[in-house]
Parts: structure tokens; sequence; C-alpha cells
């Protein structure tokens, strides 16, 4: 039976939680997991209460507070870590945006019509460069426009991007956890300042790190100090439309 004492251990608090799930990774004993949107402690036994996960949380949900617990369980946590790396094949770092995972071809319908010439698909892309890093702040296709901030991996999993979603926006692509989160806020606060966006349209994949995404749009929009119109859409990494 764990043993309870009173001890540091953290504090996830759920109202200011968005769900980006930037600390799990951080979390070198698995004790932090995203269930239903939000950064939840699956188990007192897993947390040591040093805190490692504090500082990456961009909207200061974490905090370690000193309560009655059960004692850290440091061979519950070898075991478990053992169970989360066999379940969900994960790579040493232990983030699941990096899974390898294969899926089987969708069944195309077998149709009797004659064979036809495909008609080509059109490109909805209307301006280069779309790497935020890039673009500059007074683009002439960043004025008057509704943009649609979507991360690398969505066009990719999404087999009619451009029709669905690109179709009448300007296109912005970032990766909020390979690329510098703080430099991109920056940009883009810029751009929101210095351009006359009409709305943001933020398109991420449903891997927790990708949530960062969308912290980065709103933190950028309260730094504009503007009233912009905001949109939040998450895909499967299936190709789903999850919202």
């Amino acid at each position: 039976m764990p043993v309870r004492t009173t001890r540091k251990i953290v504090r996830i608090d759920a109202a200011k939680c968005n769900g980006c799930g930037i600390c799990v990774p951080s979390c070198a004993e698995g004790a932090i997991q995203i269930i239903d949107g939000k950064a939840r402690l699956v188990s007192e036994l897993y947390c040591d209460g040093l805190g490692a996960c504090l500082r990456e949380c961009p909207l200061g949900a974490i905090t370690i507070e000193e309560r009655p617990a059960d004692n850290f369980d440091e061979e519950a946590t070898k075991q478990h870590l053992t169970e989360i790396a066999h379940e969900k094949e994960l790579i040493p770092c232990g983030c699941p945006s990096a899974r390898v995972t294969q899926f089987e071809p969708c069944p195309v319908p077998q149709s009797t019509a004659p064979v036809s010439q495909p008609q080509a698909q059109k490109t909805e892309l209307r301006h280069w460069p779309i790497q935020l890093t890039l673009v500059p702040p007074t683009a002439p296709f960043l004025q008057g426009t509704d943009v649609l901030l979507a991360a690398d991996c969505a066009p990719f999993t999404f087999p009619n991007f451009h029709s669905e979603f690109l179709k009448d926006h300007s296109l912005l692509i970032a990766c909020p956890k390979l690329d510098d989160l703080q430099a991109h806020i920056k940009k883009l606060t810029a751009i929101l300042r210095q351009s006359d966006v009409k709305s943001l349209t933020v398109l991420h994949m449903e891997v927790p790190c990708c949530f960062g995404l969308v912290h980065m749009a709103k933190q950028a929009i309260q730094n504009s100090g503007k009233d912009i119109p905001f949109r939040e859409l998450t895909l499967g990494i299936k190709g789903d439309i999850k919202k």
C-alpha cells in the first residue's frame, strides 16, 4: 500500500491549462499526461515534486504545493515508464508527436463509369513565403485578409487542405515544438500589429505539443492589443477533423 506523508508535489490549475502539452515531455517520470484536453497528474506515486515541468508551462498553470500525498515510488515509476514505452511505442524523448505510425489506405469504391482524365486539383496558395519566420510583418498579402496559421504537418495529413482550409486565406506555417516559440510569438505579434488582419484561424494536429500553436496565436493577439476574431481547428493524425 502507498505511504502518505506531507510533501511537495505538483499542482496543475485546470482553469489556466490550455492543453498545449509542452509540459508532458519535460516530466522524466511520465507523471503528466494530456487527458480530456488538460494536463493531469496521472498518479502521485510518479511525481517526485522537484518541479522540472514548472518552467515549461507558458501559462503558469503548474505550481508546487505541500500537502498530504502518496510518497514518490521510484520502482513504480520505472514500471510506468516501461509500460508507456511499450504501449505507445515512443522514441526515447517520450514525445507522442514523434511516434512512428503507418495507416492502411482508405478503400476506394469501385465504379463502372468510363475512365476519364482526372481533373487537376486547384492550388489555393496565393503567396510566398509561407514560413512564419520568413514572412515580413508588412507583407502585402497580409493586408485585409483572413490568416490561416497551420502546423507544418497539417497539409500532409488532410488531403483537401487547399479547398477546405486554405481557400480565401493567407497562409503561415510553423511548428511549436521544433521552431523557436518565443521568436514566433514576437513575429506574429508584429504581423497583427502592422497588418490589417481580419481574422486568425489556427489549424493544428491532435498531438500534445502542437497545441502550443494555439497558445502562440492567443498570446500574439493579446500582445497586439487588437480584437481579432480567432478560430481553432484540430486535425487527427489520420486526417480526420477533431473539432
